[in-house]
């Protein structure tokens, strides 16, 4: 009997040598002359471990990690492939009892590392597709109306209310609409997106499937960024399957509702994360920001009704057409419901996934999940929700990550994303970033994002310097205000928090006395 062992296709794991280790797997087996199953899953989120490398046994699976080639042939010595209950330095038990995993509230993720990303039968074995089939008995505004029960909030940024988008778009009159899946991943320390993508696929496009029938769409786009080829070469594997098992295509599973979907590579701009200039991009013209009004959701993607929702947003929808409205109203707190896709990056020891419901703290992410600084030192600011997020310090941590409790300490969640600092990080330098990234990454159309931004570089350059720094404080300090409420988009409406929050809360770095007034 063959001994089935994964190893995962993932990008993160790619990229520190999984195809190497699945072909040693393979190539050791066969000259010991043993039977293996190699399975290429998904990742498990547990990054500073890959490869991980999992075996099956009667107990469940068991893990071995990092696993590098030249590891391998003495994991066949310790016996890892016949129901391994020895010792081995790479030796992990039960996967689903490392702590890091055993702790968190799996949803939206609750297949990724465990199938095959491709295998439709894998996907339907774990509950894929149950919640189309409910969809197709169910009224467009019946399905709209339990995704606004459910409290499914965007998770790309701007935590809208998912239901309340697609009902817009249901309303809204036209005989021709769409469904834009924005999967322009671009926010540093982000990768949830990219890891449902090529991890598991199906999820998305079930998602996808449901809101075109949710508002009366046929047609769905799914706006890649070119910097993921992995993701894209997955997606069209599982659309083509998709389409000829018929859950994609003239008429769903011969109900005679019909939805068609493909891919775009986007055009490499983060701005075209921003969705009007990402419907822009997708029409084919350069990514720049649509004023608004009219709303994507009346006047979207060739003038037409259009939903934009991220990946994650969209990848939820299944598991509350499946499970209830209730059933995912029933994880978080506040106006915050469900898990949110925490992805932990930066100076941390333990980096990677961590979905958990909505009210856990970041000092638990940062020592209970990520086991605290790579580096040993002591932590000194975490930025939250990408590039332009704002950095938060240490009495700032026991805040719940909730939207609104955020909001109040004017600071965002974003995607999800957390980049760990330690106390050897120069905030000025940061913050320094925040505004050249802006410079580098405006569309140009308005004025306090193009020019405030390149402004904002050379005013912080005269403060490093020691230029008048208390004169020059105040000037950065006017700039960003006008940078927040003047311009178009949150390209420039939003670079001006993680460059105040460094200068509130970090004052020392600016050659500042003390804690600043301003600090929120």
């Amino acid at each position: 009997m063959s001994t089935r062992i994964y190893v995962p296709c993932d990008s993160a794991a790619l990229a520190v040598g999984a195809d190497a280790v699945a072909a040693r797997i393979a190539a050791e087996a066969a000259r010991r002359g043993l039977e293996v199953e190699i399975v290429r899953n998904g990742t498990r989120g547990l990054l500073w471990l890959e490869p991980l490398v999992e075996v099956d046994t009667p107990d469940g699976r068991i893990g071995f990690g990092p696993v590098d080639a030249a590891d391998v042939a003495g994991l066949f010595d310790a016996g890892f492939h016949d129901n391994f209950n020895g010792s081995h330095a790479l030796a992990l038990g039960l996967v689903e009892q490392i702590p890091y995993l055993a702790r968190q509230q799996r949803l939206t993720f609750a297949r990724v590392g465990i199938t095959d990303p491709l295998s439709l039968d894998d996907y339907e074995a774990h509950g894929g597709y149950r919640a189309l089939r409910n969809a197709l008995l169910m009224a467009p505004a019946e399905i709209v109306a339990s995704v606004t029960a459910s409290g499914l909030r965007g998770r790309g940024g701007a935590a809208f209310p998912t239901g309340i988008k697609w009902n817009t778009v249901l309303k809204a009159p036209g005989a021709e609409k769409y469904i834009v899946c924005n999967a322009d991943e671009g926010d540093s320390g982000t990768f949830a997106d990219r890891i449902v993508m090529e991890s598991d696929p199906y999820v998305l496009i079930e998602g996808m499937t449901i809101a075109g029938i949710a508002v009366g769409a046929t047609r769905g786009y799914i706006y890649v960024r070119s910097e993921y080829p992995h993701s894209i070469r997955q997606l069209e594997a599982a659309i083509e399957t998709a389409t000829r098992r018929g859950y994609l295509g003239r008429s769903l599973l011969s109900s005679g509702r019909s939805f068609e979907l493909e891919v775009r590579k986007g055009a490499g701009a983060y701005i075209c994360g921003e969705e009007t200039a990402l419907l822009e991009s997708l029409e084919g013209k350069r990514g720049i920001v649509r004023a608004k009004p009219p709303l994507p959701a009346l006047a979207g993607l060739f003038g037409k009704p259009t939903v934009i929702n991220n990946v994650l947003s969209l990848a939820t929808v299944p598991i509350i057409l499946d499970k209830g409205a209730q059933y995912y109203q029933d994880y978080g707190m506040g106006r915050s419901r469900g898990t949110l896709p925490v992805q932990l990056a930066g100076n941390i020891k333990h980096g990677g996934l961590i979905e958990l419901a909505f009210g856990v703290t970041l000092r638990e992410i940062l020592y209970d999940y990520g086991g605290g600084s790579a580096s040993g030192r002591p932590i000194k600011a975490v930025q939250v929700g990408g590039p332009l997020g704002a950095y938060l310090p240490e009495s700032q941590w026991d805040t719940p990550l909730d939207y609104e409790a955020f909001a109040s300490l004017w600071a965002v969640l974003g995607h999800g994303g957390i980049v760990v600092h330690d106390d050897s990080a120069d905030m000025s330098k940061l913050a320094r970033y925040a505004m050249e990234f802006c410079a580098v990454e405006s569309c140009g159309k308005c004025t306090p994002c193009r020019i405030g931004s390149t402004r904002g570089v050379e005013v912080i350059d005269k403060i490093r310097a020691g230029s008048q720094p208390a004169q020059q404080v105040v000037l950065l300090r006017d700039l960003c205000d006008t940078m927040l409420y003047g311009s178009l988009c949150a390209m420039g409406g939003m670079t001006p928090y993680p460059v105040l929050s460094a200068l509130n809360h970090f004052p020392e770095d600016f050659g500042q006395p003390g804690a600043n007034e301003h600090a929120a």
